[in-house]
């Protein structure tokens, strides 16, 4: 039988191995918890601005990710020192992300590609800047700025007049906290993707520039939003230069206007500017909106046919009529003009 002296000396010894038993297992817990445990149950997106602290990324990582342990996250912050290491970016996270994970690609600024979109109708230097800023770290002021800068836009082999034909209207993978130069570098790599050499080949059997090809199809963009047109509005414009007829494009009047004008009158046609195809023969200087690239395809690739003349539909379906003479282009305006007066009427009376 053990002595009393004995049991107590057992005891003694035994305590400080439980001790050390119930903190390695707290310790191993803790690890568990912080380097294996996934903390997010599904996927989120975080963006971290520069003026945010770590709490406050804290805070969204919790909320956005419905974080299971906030002290795993913080244990983890101030391992990695997150306070002064974090880095402003896009971070998608996916479901079953550790703790360790989530702050050390906080910490590193482990980024993901971030899709920056340009579509639809843009017109103006401002709206460009608009929708590359709303999409992107940097404000539109400043691309607002880089797009009247010549110095800078020299670069890229474009000035403040023609630079609309470098934007090609498309989704590219970006980061988010891209430089505005790296945004335009981008943009150039597109640019030169898209003008392969076949591209290059049709527009020289043409007599046109790649410049001049932009040119065309931003008018072309500007006359109808029915892309099945665009092959057929690109062959009248081709036919009127052929023939060295002016090409009259109403869009390109209006951009003489800044587009504040709702309707082209005639007093309109009037306006002193290379940009009025009413006045000037040929091709404005430069683009007078960001051509769709499917206007430019269309463009190298027009439908053949002998119209020179269209005009709206008679339907309002946002379609055109086509003519080869110009007696037919009158009796098609006509229609439409009576139908447009019918309709002004039905909708004063209603």
């Amino acid at each position: 039988m053990l002595t009393g002296k004995l049991k107590k000396t057992l005891l003694y010894a035994g305590i400080p191995a439980l001790l050390l038993l119930a903190a390695a297992f707290v310790f191993g817990y803790i690890y568990y918890c912080d380097n294996r445990r996934p903390n997010f149950p599904e996927d989120f997106t975080v963006f971290v601005y520069p003026e945010m602290t770590s709490a406050q990324v804290l805070d969204t990582l919790c909320a956005k990710g419905n974080a299971r342990s906030r002290g795993s996250l913080e244990r983890c912050a101030s391992k990695v020192g997150l306070e002064a290491s974090l880095k402003p970016g896009k971070y998608v996270f996916q479901s079953g992300c550790t703790s360790i994970y989530a702050i050390r690609k906080l910490a590193n600024g482990w980024q993901s590609p971030h899709n920056l979109t340009l579509s639809g109708t843009i017109r103006t230097k401002q709206k460009l800047a608009r929708m590359i800023s709303s999409q992107m770290m940097t404000d539109s002021l400043t691309i607002d700025s880089l797009l009247r800068d010549d110095s800078f836009l020299s670069r890229y082999g474009f000035d403040s007049e023609n630079v609309f034909a470098m934007f090609l209207p498309d989704t590219y993978q970006v980061y988010w906290t891209d430089s505005p130069e790296k945004i335009f570098d981008r943009f150039r790599k597109e640019y030169d993707r898209f003008w392969t050499k076949e591209r290059l080949e049709k527009a020289a059997a043409r007599n046109l520039t790649p410049m001049q090809v932009s040119v065309l199809a931003s008018i072309v963009s500007g006359e109808s939003l029915k892309s099945f047109e665009y092959p057929v509005i690109a062959g009248v414009y081709l036919n009127r230069l052929r023939r060295g007829q002016l090409l009259q494009a109403d869009p390109t009047v209006a951009f003489c206007f800044d587009y504040s004008i709702g309707r082209i009158l005639k007093k309109h046609l009037q306006v002193d500017s290379p940009y009025n195809t009413y006045k000037y023969k040929g091709l404005p200087p430069a683009p007078i909106n960001v051509p769709p690239k499917a206007c430019i395809d269309a463009v190298l690739n027009p439908q053949e046919h002998n119209y020179y003349y269209f005009c709206a539909s008679p339907d309002f379906d946002g379609t055109h009529r086509f003519a080869t003479t110009f007696e037919e282009h009158k009796r098609n305006a006509r229609q439409f003009q009576r139908a447009l007066t019918i309709r002004m009427k039905e909708k004063a009376q209603s």
